[in-house]
Parts: C-alpha cells; sequence; structure tokens
C-alpha cells in the first residue's frame, strides 16, 4: 500500500470515540469518530466492535486503503485511551481482547485521564483532573511513574462529578422546599428548568418518568448559575467540588513527589473545561496553598493528541516528531 502506520491512536469516552492513523514522521494520516465505549453496558466484546467501527472508517482514508485492518503494517502500535478502564486489570483485560483483533504488534490501554493529561504537556509530567459525569486524576512523570485512584464512585471515595452534583442540588433543594433544611434558591431553579412550579413536582416527575431519568446532568450548570446568584447552598457545594479537585490532584503531586516542582495541573471534563470562575479561580487559590509552584489551567487539546502522543513515547520517536504531531492538533 505505500503507507506505514506507526501508532494507532484511540481515545474513546461514555459517548464519542475518536481514532488516529499517525505515520512515523508524526503526520496524522487518517481519523475517524464512532460512538461510545460502554462495556459495563453493552459488555466488552459489542463494546471493542464500535473501535474496530471507527478504524475501519479511519483506514478507508488511508491512500490505496484496502479496508483491512492489517493491511497498514503489522509494525503499528495500538495506543488505547479507554473509558471504563478504571483498574490496572481492566486495563489488562482490555489490553488483551485489542491484542486479539490483530490491530498492530503491541497494544497499550491506558484509562482515558491519560490522554487528556498527555494531550496538554510537551513531556509526559504533570498531573490532570477531569471532571465529567465523574471525577478522576491521574499524573505522570517521565520515567513511568504514576499516580492515580480507582475513580469508580463513592465506594472508591469520590465525590463530584457532574452526575454527583446533580445529586446533591437535589437532595439540597427537596430539604430546602420541605423545611428540612437551609433555604436555598435551588429549590426554584431546579424545577424551573423543567418548567415545573416546585421540587414535589419535579421529585414525582423524575420518579414516575415524567422526566427521564438521564436528563438529570442538566442541572449540573443550573447549580453553577444558582452559585453565581450568590445562593450560599449552592456556593457551597461548587465549593466543595474545588476541594475534592485540589484533594485529588495535591495528593498525586505528593506521590510523584512533585508538590514543590513547578509542574502543570491541567483540568478537563465538561464541568471543569466550563471555566466557571468560582470553582476555578477557587481550585487556583487552595491548590496555591498545597503546591505553590504548580501551573493550573484548563485542557484545550483533543484526548486522542494525548493518546498518539503516549503511543509515540512509547515507540521511541524523536522529539521532533511529537512536534510535528502536536503542530497539527494545536
Amino acid at each position: 500500500m505505500g503507507v506505514n502506520v506507526s501508532v494507532v491512536a484511540i481515545d474513546a469516552g461514555n459517548s464519542k470515540t475518536d481514532v488516529a492513523l499517525i505515520g512515523e514522521d508524526g503526520t496524522v494520516l487518517a481519523s475517524a469518530r464512532g460512538g461510545g465505549f460502554q462495556p459495563p453496558v453493552v459488555g466488552m466484546e459489542a463494546a471493542i466492535d464500535k473501535l474496530a467501527a471507527a478504524l475501519e472508517r479511519a483506514v478507508a482514508e488511508l491512500p490505496d486503503a484496502s479496508g483491512a485492518f492489517g493491511a497498514f503494517g503489522a509494525s503499528a502500535h495500538v495506543s488505547a485511551c479507554l473509558a471504563n478502564a478504571d483498574l490496572p486489570v481492566e486495563e489488562a483485560e482490555l489490553a488483551e481482547a485489542l491484542e486479539a483483533r490483530g490491530w498492530g504488534s503491541s497494544v497499550e490501554v491506558r484509562n482515558d485521564t491519560f490522554a487528556i493529561l498527555r494531550a496538554g504537556v510537551d513531556e509526559p509530567r504533570g498531573v490532570a483532573v477531569v471532571c465529567g459525569a465523574g471525577i478522576n486524576c491521574v499524573g505522570m512523570t517521565p520515567d513511568g511513574r504514576t499516580a492515580r485512584f480507582p475513580a469508580i464512585g463513592r465506594i472508591s471515595g469520590d465525590w463530584g462529578g457532574g452526575s454527583g452534583l446533580a445529586e446533591e442540588a437535589l437532595w439540597f433543594a427537596a430539604r430546602a422546599e420541605d423545611g428540612r433544611g437551609e433555604p436555598s434558591e435551588l429549590a426554584r431553579a431546579l424545577p424551573g428548568h423543567f418548567g415545573l412550579a416546585s421540587m414535589y413536582a419535579l421529585i414525582e416527575a423524575l420518579h414516575r418518568g415524567g422526566i427521564p431519568s438521564a436528563r438529570r446532568h442538566e442541572l449540573t450548570p443550573v447549580l453553577f448559575a444558582t452559585a453565581a446568584g450568590g445562593d450560599p447552598v449552592a456556593l457551597a457545594l461548587v465549593e466543595r467540588l474545588a476541594e475534592e479537585v485540589v484533594a485529588m490532584a495535591s495528593v498525586a503531586l505528593g506521590r510523584l513527589g512533585l508538590l514543590a516542582e513547578e509542574v502543570p495541573v491541567l483540568l478537563g471534563g465538561s464541568v471543569l473545561a466550563a471555566r466557571h470562575p468560582q470553582l476555578n479561580d477557587r481550585i487556583t487559590a487552595l491548590l496555591a496553598a498545597r503546591a505553590p509552584k504548580a501551573e493550573v489551567r484548563v485542557v484545550s487539546e483533543p484526548p486522542v493528541l494525548g493518546a498518539a502522543l503516549l503511543g509515540l513515547d512509547r515507540t521511541g520517536a524523536a522529539p521532533e516528531v511529537h512536534r510535528r504531531l502536536r503542530a497539527q492538533y494545536v
């Protein structure tokens, strides 16, 4: 075919998958997007089939593409950063399953938070905290050391994330309306978002299916808007999230011995990427007390770039190859 793919980069979240085929010189030869990656919902093989569909579309863009995955060279390294790969044992299981597909000569699977971290740094050094539907944090250093958390919900000590914030907002709003808790504007704002007059009406609609449970995430922006308006209850939730983000970041920095060094702390995911001043400014202030030399910023680079860079790290590509790749995304 005359096409030599060095890295098959895959970034797969719960809602979408991005694939990029990277040449030996760092050129993006082809790319494609597919559906979300949810092994707990559909099963591992069905979830990997969705990755395969996206990869097939990318392969079809290659010059003289035959449509066969192996046609671009058995020497390709597969660098897959996947949602729901929360534990090392899960990463190993997924790596074994991807190896069986024969997409390359080697496979490395990481949690998708590593893609966000690597996308935002010029070398694999720093910490990333991601807050979307859930919350997670990872850190890494050039010598291969990592810091991470299970990040699988309350049983692993997590608090926060868009889904968790929506649940907390509903809890406080319900108690504000019926008198068990402190008065809060949330009692009006949350049902108002759905055109309802009271929390009782919203509770009934959620309980009986008048409003699908999947729409609860819509309440997270309402929480932040209410906090920005000065509501003490909503503001306390936002400030607690800032404390959780800083707790994760500072622990990861401490495990890697980076608390006293100049190091990037990257913020990603829909909640942190929204750049709510009351949240992000509070994170910066709190982290300054724990890691005064840390540089906090929101990641703007696409995570698939991080998966590709991790692949180039693994293949030992030269710095100019990394730079050429990054220039195509930034």
